[in-house]
């Protein structure tokens, strides 16, 4: 038996523009940090491969001290490494895969087609190809049988499954189910999976290590899996993030913007990056850079976005001779009675409300 680690697309150096400059230079930071924790990660539990699907590099041209300390932290962990480069980080004679000193205990595959490397110590074979080029517009997958040797066949690449444009390795699920691999390790997709089977094949995307956007929000990380003494593989994701990258929306119908944005917030969120977009019906002008400025401090970095509509006067139509006039003059009754300005804001909402139900509108 032994464990493995299935990690993709960590794309070092990329510029999290989005950010500003000195949250950009430490997010960086951040992300080449994360190599040494996941080196650590690996030795801890004994992990005896590490299979990495691609687009670890954010391009080509990454600062090459970037490439050189993914090399450093790989070459730390005790198990082997096995690259598949991808659209971004594609494998060029004379670019960083050719150029940096890899340490001994990865392979760096740098062919257009399948090639395989044993591993002995574990009866195991990892069969493997590299993007040549940006694109990608046949199955690297497609013709490959693993024999059925007592070995464990392991598969790494970059790829789509089924993609409706063939631009990134368009891999079929009839090509994971003929190859004969117990697992096929992909990368590319920056949202997780859970593993998958095609046939007797299990196969998954791990998604990205550290979300880099708002289209990558939630939980991030890597999987973990373990290849049972009979051949049987099982594989599960591990968290990984530093911070995440979140999306709420806050209400404003009936409430202040802050108070909106206030009760949208749950749990410890300095750590993290976080969008929020106002909507429902506002009764004034709302200042989402005023709710930005009071609530930055509980983040990491915070934007907040302002997708409110003004509401109509609650109380037009009540003179109207139908139900909605009738459902109007009955809660402005209540509300011209009402003991104070709660009782009253509580009525003009349930009149809010009862309007929308009556007008078939959603007010989220």
């Amino acid at each position: 038996m032994f464990q493995f680690l299935h990690g993709a697309d960590f794309h070092l150096d990329s510029p999290f523009s989005a950010l500003p400059p000195e949250l950009a230079a430490q997010r960086r930071r951040e992300s080449r940090a994360m190599l040494g924790r996941m080196a650590d990660y690996v030795n801890a539990r004994g992990i005896r491969l590490v299979l990495l699907a691609g687009d670890l590099l954010d391009s080509g041209s990454v600062y090459r001290d970037t490439a050189e300390q993914l090399a450093s932290e790989l070459g730390r962990m005790e198990a082997l490494v096995c690259i598949a480069p991808g659209n971004h980080d594609f494998y060029t004679p004379g670019g960083l895969w050719d150029t940096v000193a890899w340490p001994e205990n990865v392979h760096i595959f740098r062919a257009g087609q399948m090639e395989a490397v044993e591993i002995p110590a574990l009866g195991a074979v990892v069969h493997g190809a590299a993007f040549t080029g940006p694109e990608q517009a046949d199955s690297l997958l497609a013709g490959l049988s693993a024999p059925a040797d007592g070995r464990v066949h392991l598969g790494v690449l970059h790829g789509e499954v089924e993609p409706s444009r063939r631009r990134y390795d368009p891999i079929s699920r009839q090509d994971i189910a003929q190859s004969g691999l117990a697992y096929l390790a992909l990368g590319h997709v920056h949202k997780g999976m859970e593993p998958q089977r095609c046939g007797a094949t299990l196969w998954a995307w791990p998604g990205c290590p550290e979300g880099r956007g708002f289209d990558e929000t939630g939980e991030k990380g890597v999987l973990c899996g373990t290849v049972s003494d009979d051949g049987a593989v099982e594989a599960s994701f591990v968290p990984f993030a530093r911070r995440r990258y979140e999306i709420v929306e806050a209400d404003v119908t009936g409430r202040t913007a802050l108070e909106a944005a206030e009760q949208a917030i749950h749990g410890d969120t300095r750590r993290d990056l976080y969008r929020i977009i106002l909507t429902g019906e506002a009764d004034g002008t709302v200042d989402a850079g005023a709710v930005e400025s009071a609530l930055r401090e509980r983040f990491y970095a915070l934007e907040v976005r302002d997708e409110t509509r003004m509401a109509a006067d609650v109380w037009a139509g009540a003179g109207e001779e139908s139900l909605r006039g009738l459902f109007l003059r009955t809660l402005r009754q209540k509300w011209d009675s009402a003991p104070d300005e709660e009782t009253r804001r509580r009525i003009a909402l349930a009149a809010r409300f009862g309007l929308a139900a009556l007008e078939h509108r959603d007010l989220g």
